[in-house]
């Protein structure tokens, strides 16, 4: 009899994996992640509610406040994300 395999199994990803799927979702290519830039890589990392992930990370890695992740402010970013156990599903 075979084994139960899921349809889709969560895997952790390292800071580096984390850090190329934000800078995927930087469409424009400015530099910077929007709320929107944001909420898009959230859900491909299959969070349950984005928009809030998206108001707590800019809480915690936003460092100038100006609504917006920065290059400088992705290694901060990145370090809440992996605390939180983001993988891809």
């Amino acid at each position: 009899m075979p084994l139960y395999v899921p349809k889709s199994i969560n895997r952790s990803l390292n800071e580096e994996q984390l850090k190329a799927v934000f800078r995927k979702h930087d469409v424009n290519g400015d530099g910077c992640l929007s709320k929107d830039e944001l909420m898009k890589a959230f859900r491909e990392l299959g969070s349950r509610n984005p928009s809030w992930r998206v108001r707590r990370s800019l809480h915690r890695a936003d460092g100038n406040g100006d609504g917006t992740i920065s290059l400088d402010e992705l290694d901060e970013l990145v370090k809440y994300v992996a605390k939180q156990g983001y993988g891809i599903n």
